[in-house]
Formats: C-alpha cells, sequence, structure tokens
C-alpha cells in the first residue's frame, strides 16, 4: 500500500485484522518472514529507531481507546508531540478539534465525553502528528448508527484533505457502506478465523 491509497480489511472477529495493523504499525514482531512499510523492514529496527519511525510516518487508533482519565482533552492530545520531546502545535491542535466538533470541549476530561466524542478525540490524536499512513482498527465497535456515519463521513473527509493512506479494519457493515464512496478505496477480505501471525 502507497501514500494515497487506501485499505478496507473486512473480516469477523479472530480472522486476524487486528494481528495485521499491529504488524504493520511495528508494535508486533512477525514470527517469520518480514514487514516492509515505505522501504523499511519494521523487524530490523531497533526498539528506539522503530518508534521514531513511527512516530514520523502513522498513527494507529485502536478498538480501545487509550485516552488518559486524569487529563483534559486538550491535554490529551498534547500526549503525542510531548512523548517525541516536542512541543505542541496548538494552532493543529485547535484546528483538529474544531473540525472534529470537539473545539468547546478540550477542557473536559474523557469520563466528561459521550462515547462518539471519545472516538472523535481519539482520531484527532492520532492526526496529530500529521501521519501518512492512518490505521484505524474496528472505530465502531462501541457506535450507534448516527454516531457511525459521523465519523465514517469525518474519515473519509479528513483522510482525503491531508492526503492519507489509509487501512481500516472492521466487521461492520455500517463502516463498509460509510466508507464506500471514498476514492481508490479497496477490500480484502479476512473470511476465516486463523491462527496469531506474530509471535
Amino acid at each position: 500500500m502507497r501514500v494515497g491509497e487506501h485499505l478496507l480489511l473486512r473480516g469477523p472477529s479472530g480472522s486476524g485484522k487486528s494481528s495485521l495493523l499491529a504488524l504493520l504499525s511495528g508494535l508486533r514482531r512477525p514470527s517469520r518472514g518480514e514487514v516492509w512499510l515505505m522501504g523499511k523492514s519494521l523487524h530490523t529496527l531497533s526498539p528506539g529507531a522503530l518508534d521514531a519511525w513511527r512516530a514520523a510516518h502513522l498513527s494507529l487508533m485502536p478498538q480501545r481507546l487509550h485516552l488518559v482519565e486524569g487529563l483534559s482533552l486538550r491535554h490529551n492530545l498534547e500526549l503525542p508531540e510531548l512523548a517525541c520531546g516536542l512541543r505542541p502545535d496548538a494552532a493543529r491542535l485547535q484546528g483538529l478539534s474544531e473540525r472534529l466538533g470537539l473545539g468547546h470541549l478540550l477542557g473536559r476530561r474523557p469520563d466528561q465525553l459521550s462515547v462518539g466524542q471519545l472516538q472523535r478525540a481519539a482520531l484527532a490524536r492520532a492526526l496529530m502528528r500529521r501521519p501518512r499512513f492512518l490505521l484505524l482498527d474496528e472505530p465502531s465497535s462501541s457506535l450507534d448508527d448516527a454516531a457511525t456515519r459521523g465519523l465514517m463521513d469525518l474519515v473519509a473527509e479528513v483522510v482525503q484533505e491531508q492526503g492519507l493512506s489509509l487501512l481500516l479494519s472492521t466487521h461492520d457493515s455500517r463502516v463498509v457502506q460509510g466508507m464506500a464512496h471514498l476514492p481508490g478505496l479497496q477490500s480484502m477480505n479476512l473470511s476465516e478465523p486463523e491462527a496469531p501471525c506474530a509471535g
């Protein structure tokens, strides 16, 4: 997959979708073979080099949101840059927040946000470091129909506006339908459950 291309990874629970995203993001190492992305063999990088490469090129929005409960939404959105030793980009944070309908919520803690707002917050945080690849793992798992439609519309718009490559895993037909209009979207179906492919 190249920058600007998009892949919808479909399949039931246990078919290996999350394992594949973890391999592509370098969070898991393959038990055999190699994972290449943007000319890099990820398993040959040291942990520090892999962290730096990941921070520079991709963001993963996992199934389980990892927002820090004791911090405001603003401070949660600053974490990716602080973790890289960088000064948070206040203008980008404000712009993303407004774009995703979160601008008036920046002072709230995660427990003061709705499930849909939390998903949009996770998307905003994934976009803070200007990734070239955006990986979403079952983004609709806890959303109702209206929130799913809204989130998928936002994802499609942001991906096109920022020229990102999207890799999205789902077993949700609402997501498949909601992303069908994204230009250049390809689909891969992992139809049979399989053993984990990484050690």
